[in-house]
C-alpha cells in the first residue's frame, strides 16, 4: 500500500481520537448536571450550577456532532456499520443530548407546560445516561460488536448493503458485556469529578464549593476502581490484530499491552494524562484555596483517551471487532475513504488549530469572571 495513503489513515484517526479525547473532558457539563440535586440545598444554587454548565453545553454538543462528521468523513465504513447498525444505542444518546438542549432553553421560559423542575431533572437524566452510554460504546472498541460486513452486496442491485447487524438488539447489545458496562460507570464518575472541578472553578459560593470538594472524595473511589478494573483487563487481554500481509483478523495475547511497549510515546501520553487527572482531583481536595483543578484534570483526561484510542486503532490493530465474523472487523485500511479524499480534507484539518483558537478565546471571553448569584440577577440571558 502507499505510504503516503497509510500515513492518512493514521493522520486521520489521530484527528478522530483527538475529537473523542476533547468530547470525554467536555462531558463535565453533564458529570456536573448529574449532581444538580445532590450538591444543592437552595434554588438558588441550582442555578449557579445550570448557569455554568449552561454556558458551555453548545461546546459539547458540537464536538459529538464534529466526532461523528469526522468519522463519516475519513472511516466511511466505521460510520456505516455503527451508526447505522447500532442505531438504538445512538439514538437514546442523542436524544439525550436534545434533551439537553431543549431543557436549558425552555426551563425558564414563561409559561412553559412541564415546569422548571421537570426540565432540569431532564438535565439529571442526559447527565447520567450520556457518559454512561458513550462509555459504553467507545469500550466495543476493545471489546468487539455484533456486526457483519460483506462487500461483495454492493453488486446486489435489490439491496447493496455492505454492513449489517447481526442480532435484532442494534446497539443495546453492548450491555451484555459487563466490560462495556465497567467503562461506562468509568466516564460516567470521570464526568462527575471534571464537573465538580469546574464548579470549582467557575463559581464563588463558599457552602456550595465545600460541598464539591466533599464530592471529589465520593467520585473519585468508584473512577478508581472502574478504571483500573478496565484498564487493566484490557491490556491482559487477547486483541484483535492485523497481519498486515495478509490483512487477516487474528487474536494476540496482551495485544493492547504490547501496543504500548511497541508505542512508547503512546506509553508516556497515558502516564502523563493519568498523572494529570489524579494531580488535579489530589490538589483540589486537600488544598481548599486550589481552584485550577479543571485544568490539570482536564488537560490530562485529554492526553489519556487520546491514548487509549491510538493503541486501540495503531499498531496493525482491529478498531472496531466484529464478534459475530472476525474477518469482519474493521481496520485503519480497509474502512477509510479514498486516497484522494482524504488528501483533500487533510488541506481543510489545516483549518482546525484556528477553530480551536478561536473555541478557547470564547472560553476564555464566557469565563472571565466567576459565576456569583449577584451578577446572575443582573443577566437577562441567564438560564
Amino acid at each position: 500500500m502507499d505510504s503516503t495513503y497509510i500515513f492518512l489513515q493514521h493522520y486521520w484517526w489521530f484527528l478522530v481520537s483527538l475529537l473523542g479525547a476533547l468530547l470525554v473532558f467536555l462531558l463535565f457539563v453533564q458529570g456536573g448536571n448529574s449532581l444538580l440535586f445532590r450538591l444543592t440545598h437552595t434554588e438558588e444554587e441550582r442555578t449557579l450550577m445550570i448557569n455554568s454548565t449552561g454556558r458551555k453545553w453548545e461546546f459539547t454538543f458540537t464536538t459529538l456532532v464534529t466526532f461523528g462528521g469526522a468519522f463519516f468523513a475519513s472511516f466511511p465504513l466505521f460510520y456505516s456499520t455503527s451508526f447505522g447498525g447500532a442505531y438504538w444505542l445512538w439514538m437514546i444518546i442523542l436524544f439525550s443530548f436534545v434533551l439537553q438542549a431543549v431543557s436549558y432553553e425552555f426551563q425558564s421560559k414563561l409559561g412553559n407546560l412541564l415546569g422548571k423542575r421537570t426540565y432540569q431533572y431532564f438535565l439529571v437524566i442526559n447527565g447520567i445516561v450520556g457518559p454512561i452510554l458513550l462509555g459504553a460504546a467507545v469500550a466495543t472498541f476493545f471489546n468487539g460488536s455484533n456486526f457483519i460486513i460483506d462487500k461483495g452486496n454492493m453488486t446486489d442491485e435489490m439491496m447493496p448493503v455492505i454492513s449489517r447487524w447481526a442480532n435484532g438488539w442494534h446497539g443495546l447489545d453492548a450491555f451484555t458485556d459487563p466490560w462495556n458496562i465497567v467503562l461506562g460507570f468509568a466516564v460516567f464518575f470521570l464526568a462527575r469529578l471534571l464537573g465538580n472541578l469546574y464548579f470549582i472553578n467557575n463559581i464563588r459560593c463558599e457552602a456550595l464549593i465545600a460541598r464539591c470538594r466533599r464530592q471529589l472524595i465520593t467520585d473519585a473511589v468508584p473512577f478508581l476502581f472502574f478504571f483500573l478494573a478496565f484498564v487493566i483487563r484490557t491490556l491482559l487481554k487477547d486483541g484483535f490484530a492485523v497481519n498486515p500481509e495478509t490483512q487477516e483478523i487474528v487474536m494476540e495475547p496482551f495485544k493492547y499491552f504490547h501496543n504500548l511497549l511497541a508505542m512508547p510515546y503512546l506509553l508516556v501520553l497515558f502516564l502523563v494524562g493519568v498523572a494529570g487527572v489524579l494531580y488535579g482531583l489530589v490538589k483540589s481536595i486537600f488544598c481548599t484555596s486550589y481552584t485550577k483543578g479543571i485544568w490539570a484534570a482536564g488537560i490530562g483526561t485529554v492526553f489519556t483517551v487520546l491514548a487509549l484510542l491510538l493503541v486501540v486503532g495503531y499498531n496493525n490493530t482491529a478498531y472496531y471487532p466484529s464478534t459475530a465474523d472476525m474477518q469482519s472487523s474493521l481496520t485503519l485500511a480497509n474502512s477509510c475513504s479514498s486516497q484522494f479524499t482524504l488528501h483533500v480534507m487533510a488541506y481543510v484539518s489545516i483549518l482546525v488549530p484556528f477553530v480551536l483558537a478561536y473555541i478557547v478565546y470564547a472560553w476564555r471571553a464566557i469565563d472571565r469572571k466567576p459565576i456569583t448569584s449577584e451578577e446572575l440577577k443582573e443577566d437577562d440571558h441567564s438560564y
